[in-house]
């Protein structure tokens, strides 16, 4: 199987931590960019990081790499394949999936990096401007 292609996205993100019981703001649901999860437990949401949310912690300056698809359900290894090379150049992650494709997000400051390794695995890479 050959190797998937990446899109890295240019708009800057933010993962927040909030209150399980916090509610939504309704403004995100107008953004083109947001990921929610909620468990008994914890409440995040990825934004833009230009979108102000009021939350409990907020990590900033993450950028996502699009696994270009739809991808099947049956692809197996996708997301481990990708993590693997990134964890060998020491690049720290958070991953997202949804119904049609994977994002890894990797700090701004390590995207040519990622770039970098996952090219020299043989990953064909599209950067947003």
């Amino acid at each position: 199987m050959s190797k998937q292609t990446l899109q890295l996205h240019s708009t800057l993100l933010s993962i927040h931590s909030l209150e399980v019981d916090a509610d939504i703001p309704v403004a995100l649901l107008k953004l083109p960019l947001f990921f929610i999860s909620k468990t008994h437990d914890e409440l995040s949401i990825v934004c833009p990081s230009h979108f102000a949310i009021e939350c409990l912690d907020t990590e900033p300056d993450w950028q996502a790499l699009e696994v270009v698809g739809p991808l099947g359900f049956s692809l197996t290894g996708i997301m481990a394949n990708i993590s693997g090379v990134l964890a060998k150049a020491n690049i720290s992650i958070f991953s997202i999936s949804t119904y049609d494709t994977d994002y890894i997000l990797v700090k701004k400051h390590t995207a040519q990096q990622a770039i970098t390794a996952l090219k020299n695995d043989g990953y064909n890479l599209v950067v947003d401007q």
